[in-house]
This record gives C-alpha cells, sequence and structure tokens, in this order.
C-alpha cells in the first residue's frame, strides 16, 4: 500500500470507548491508515473481538481494559501504550454516555455517570498522555463533544452540561500546547446510529430520542471516524480544531 494510503504509518493511537459505535469505527479508521492502536473500554469480549478483526488485517493491536473514570486505570492505559507500542502520538477521547433527560425528576446517579465518563475521564486520560506528548513535541489529542456542546435543548441540560464543559477544556489546553506542537481537536457529532439511546433511564427521554434519530438519516460510525481520520492526518503545521458533522436532515 502506498504511504499516501497510510498516512499514519509509524504513529501510535490509542481510542477510549472502543468496543462499539464510533470509538470502534474509528480505532479501524486509524488501524487501516497504518497506525498501530491502543484499544481500551470496559467490555472485554467486545475488545477481543475487535482486537482479533484488527490483527488479521494486519494492524498492531493492544487491547485494554479501561475504565475511563477511574484515574489510575487511565493513567496505565497510558503508560502501557507508551512501553508496548512504543510510543503515544494521537489520543482519542470517545469513551462516553448521553443518559438524556429532564432535571426536574432526574435520578442524580444519571448526572454522576456522565460527568464521571464524559467529563472527567477525558481530564484523566489528557493528564496522563500530555507531558510526554509536550516532552516530545507533537501529538494530537481529539476529544469527542456533540452539537449538544453548543445548544442546549430542553431534556438535555446535564448532558448539555457535561459537552460543554470538554469544549471549554479543549479550547484552553489548546492554547496551552499548540506553540509546543500538540494539536487539540473538537469532534462533534450530530445524531449518530449506535447504542448511547439505549443507556437513557427516563422513559420518555428514551423514546423521544429513539424517535428522533429514526425520523431522519442518522449519521453512521464511520462517517464519525472519518472526521477524526481527516484530523490526525494533516500535514505538522495544519490544526484543524473543530469539526461540526451533522446530518443533512438534521436542523439542530
Amino acid at each position: 500500500m502506498s504511504e499516501a494510503a497510510r498516512p499514519l504509518a509509524g504513529r501510535v493511537a490509542l481510542v477510549t470507548g472502543a468496543s462499539s459505535g464510533i470509538g470502534e469505527a474509528t480505532a479501524v479508521a486509524l488501524a487501516g491508515a497504518g497506525a498501530a492502536v491502543a484499544v481500551g473500554a470496559r467490555r472485554k469480549d467486545r475488545l477481543e473481538a475487535l482486537s482479533g478483526r484488527l490483527r488479521d488485517s494486519g494492524a498492531t493491536v493492544l487491547a485494554l481494559d479501561l475504565d475511563v473514570t477511574d484515574e489510575q486505570s487511565c493513567a496505565d492505559a497510558v503508560r502501557r501504550t507508551r512501553e508496548e507500542l512504543g510510543g503515544l502520538d494521537v489520543l482519542v477521547n470517545n469513551a462516553g454516555v448521553m443518559l438524556l433527560g429532564t432535571i426536574v425528576g432526574a435520578d442524580p446517579e444519571d448526572w454522576r455517570r456522565m460527568l464521571s465518563t464524559n467529563v472527567l475521564g477525558v481530564l484523566y486520560m489528557t493528564h496522563a498522555a500530555i507531558d510526554g506528548m509536550v516532552e516530545q513535541g507533537s501529538g494530537d489529542i481529539v476529544n469527542m463533544s456533540s452539537v449538544a456542546g453548543r445548544t442546549a435543548r430542553k431534556g438535555a441540560g446535564v448532558y448539555n452540561a457535561s459537552k460543554w464543559a470538554v469544549n471549554a477544556f479543549s479550547e484552553s489546553l489548546r492554547q496551552e500546547v499548540t506553540g509546543r506542537g500538540v494539536r487539540v481537536s473538537l469532534v462533534e457529532p450530530g445524531a449518530v446510529s449506535t447504542e448511547l439511546t439505549d443507556h437513557i433511564t427516563q422513559p420518555d427521554a428514551k423514546a423521544a430520542s429513539q424517535q428522533m434519530y429514526t425520523s431522519m438519516r442518522s449519521l453512521e460510525a464511520d462517517d464519525i471516524a472519518r472526521a477524526v481520520l481527516y484530523v490526525v492526518s494533516q500535514p505538522a503545521h495544519v490544526a484543524v480544531n473543530e469539526v461540526l458533522v451533522r446530518p443533512t436532515d438534521q436542523e439542530r
């Protein structure tokens, strides 16, 4: 395969939330572009299946038992990636949950799960990775946000809050490290056909979300994976800091 077809040859990527959906598709896309890929998630059976497929395609893969809500688990994942794959050039902070629902009558456990995964998970993984990237003078951190990080809507308040936090953190970090060769990017999907809606605990919110997704031509996980690959494949002097990807049918 030509060098142009393998723009990430020689680079090492770590993808969180890689057992399904956007994370799985992103790992496949990065491996297909030549990267060695560490895939992290809590569902070991799914990770093993993904790792097997990637190895069969000729990729170098490391499966990581990773809980992004646990700071030590995040540190261990980054350490193992560097030790076993020889470095870390691309971190894709994809792990997240979308527990939509009203604020009135909510179960605060849903809030804790979202903030722990969507916000602290990004912070912990970034903290574990960033010093090494600054030291080597290069690296990409891609944080998976959402259109919900731009527009607040009734029935999504705490999910909105978690994604606005990711956006603010990303921009602050970008300003801090861009002069040292490290790129920070946001990818903000609209409606994507994944398992996220299955985990919503409020029945009305779950039904409304699933109805919205089926009412349009939703994005597929591969659509977002291509956006991530585009971001991290740019020449070193080009930083794509923000990519908003909506379905054509989605108004807001």
